[in-house]
């Protein structure tokens, strides 16, 4: 498996370089999204997003609560300063993953330039490895997904698989004002709880990640 090589900190084994890690229960999973306050009260108050969210425009679900305050910056930066946590179902973030194309080229998996670009063109779902982010947003070893959703998919995400939206803008704002006063602890122990999350080995071999455990239920 391409995506299992894994960092080592003083030869003990720590992270996959390429894991999801999510909050997650037996059926859904908890992704990131940022907006401005428009469209984030609409969505709020419908369920689901309406409009004036955009279905022809690329959306981009984060499993990872710390890379999505890295991109927001803590839900300060004009534009993204309202956090939305999505739970979404796992079939539909299943569906999601069986049919992503990765957004960059690779020779280990891909014949050939030609045959990648055919698959993005083609494919509903792009999926993007980042560097992780640590409390204090800087880079880690190891990776955490971005999934983009166009078409087919956007469709799908807005109307089969969103269970529930949930307004997490004030807990970011905590985490991010523990950490200017100086309490990283405090700050750490406000974060959402991310687990490795398994995947099919056929799904994994598809995005280069690493399957994670055998069977969860979602129970922590």
């Amino acid at each position: 498996m391409a995506g299992a090589p894994v960092t080592r900190h003083h030869d003990r084994v720590t992270v996959p370089r390429q894991q999801i890690r999510a909050a997650f229960t037996a059926d859904t999973l908890t992704v990131y999204q940022a907006y401005p306050p428009e469209i984030a009260d609409a969505a709020l108050a419908a369920g689901r997003f309406v409009a004036p969210f955009k279905r022809e425009r690329m959306t981009w679900i984060k499993p990872s609560f710390r890379w999505m305050m890295y991109r927001c910056g803590w839900a300060l930066k004009p534009g993204q300063d309202r956090v939305l946590a999505v739970e979404i179902s796992r079939t539909g973030f299943a569906w999601a993953l069986s049919r992503a194309a990765l957004s960059g080229y690779d020779a280990r998996l891909h014949a050939d330039r030609a045959a990648w670009r055919r698959q993005l063109k083609h494919s509903p779902v792009r999926v993007q490895w980042d560097p992780e982010r640590s409390l204090r947003l800087a880079p880690l070893p190891y990776r955490a997904v971005q999934v983009g959703l166009t078409g087919e998919a956007v469709h799908r995400y807005v109307d089969d698989w969103i269970v529930g939206l949930r307004d997490v803008t004030p807990l970011a704002r905590a985490v991010h004002d523990r950490l200017t006063a100086g309490d990283e602890p405090g700050a750490a122990a406000l974060l959402p709880v991310e687990r490795p999350y398994p995947l099919p080995v056929e799904v994994a071999r598809v995005i280069d990640a690493d399957p994670g455990p055998a069977t969860d239920t979602g129970r922590a």
